[in-house]
């Protein structure tokens, strides 16, 4: 099937999605997108990405921000090293390129956040350069379409398919509308199960589809368990009825984010001595631990936890950062102004309806 590309495009043209970013494709835009629809739906970016613009609609704007509202910002998007980059990506914008996102696919990977992928899809879609952008959705559709049966969790296969699309997308017309529409065919046709064969444009050159095998591909090497962890943390009040808030180290996970100390579980130790054991260890505080308040399941990329949230007195002990960037004792009534991680937001949205 020579004329692959071709058909793609036409499909692409007929059938593709509105969404903000794509109708009003500026570079900056696209920059946006793409850092937020990294493992993320594009159901769940749509009304964060016009939050975001609305609120920093600039490269300016957003590198002339602080931290602490571009998180607050993202809020609920998980992934909150993307924010951070996404930050110091903009003041490097600024002092080298003018505040011009730069349009070159070699320029955009010399800035934090942007890998091979990213560099490549906001290369050729808001600047039409002919580089072929390769996520989990056209690592899915392209072994299929090849019939490649390396696994696609090497970074061999990425290699390989990024040789097999490079001529594809030089002798397309719109490597814009190639780039989007390879990523569209995987979300919206080429589907990890049930793909739509049927209407697939590409399906008279699919070696999957010719072979039977599109059950079978791509090839991709069975998960390990994921861990899970029970973890305890404190509503922590003080003798001036204010509640400890800690900040997260930026080298951590949730870096730059607040929360309610605590940790978790070890070895035979009750959910009560955990609370206790890490509040002391990483702010110096000793308190009573009383009542649990709620208990609060979530799944991270790698992991899984159960936060169980206790109400806790302080009994002695200066608030230190010991294991923290730092904290402070917050008025009950300005916590929800601080970026909290979801588990925390979800916990202290439900204690103060």
């Amino acid at each position: 099937m020579k004329n692959w590309p071709r058909s793609l495009l036409t499909w692409y043209y007929a059938q593709r999605r509105s969404m903000p970013w794509r109708d009003n494709p500026t570079p900056y835009a696209v920059w946006i997108s793409e850092i937020m629809l990294q493992q993320t739906r594009v159901s769940t970016v749509i009304p964060y990405f016009e939050r975001f613009m609305t609120q920093f609609p600039t490269v300016h704007d957003l590198a002339e921000s602080d931290l602490q509202s571009v998180l607050k910002c993202w809020e609920g998007l998980g992934y909150y090293s993307r924010a951070r980059n996404l930050h110091r990506c903009a003041k490097q914008i600024v002092a080298e390129f003018g505040g011009e996102v730069p349009g070159t696919y070699e320029a955009l990977l010399t800035l934090p956040g942007i890998g091979p992928y990213c560099g490549a899809a906001i290369a050729s879609i808001a600047f039409g350069e002919a580089v072929p952008a390769i996520d989990g959705n056209v690592l899915r559709a392209a072994s299929r379409f090849f019939g490649l049966y390396t696994d696609i969790t090497r970074p061999i296969a990425r290699t390989d398919l990024f040789q097999r699309l490079l001529p594809a997308s030089q002798s397309s017309k719109d490597p814009s509308a190639f780039t989007q529409g390879m990523i569209e065919l995987g979300a919206t046709v080429c589907l990890p199960k049930n793909p739509l064969c049927a209407t697939c444009p590409l399906q008279k050159g699919c070696v999957a589809l010719k072979t039977d095998t599109v059950s079978v591909l791509p090839v991709k090497k069975k998960k390990s368990p994921v861990p899970h962890y029970e973890v305890g943390i404190g509503i922590v009040w003080n003798e001036h009825q204010k509640i400890l808030l800690a900040q997260r180290r930026e080298t951590q996970m949730l870096g730059g984010l607040w929360e309610f100390p605590g940790g978790k579980q070890l070895g035979e130790e009750t959910l009560e001595e955990t609370v206790m054991r890490k509040i002391h260890t990483s702010t110096g505080v000793r308190v009573s631990v009383g009542q649990k308040l709620q208990t609060v399941e979530h799944a991270f990329t790698h992991f899984t936890i159960r936060v169980h949230a206790f109400l806790c007195q302080r009994d002695k002990g200066a608030a230190r950062a010991l294991g923290y960037s730092q904290v402070k004792w917050v008025a009950p009534d300005i916590i929800s102004t601080y970026p909290l991680p979801a588990v925390d937001k979800k916990i202290w949205d439900r204690l103060s309806l």
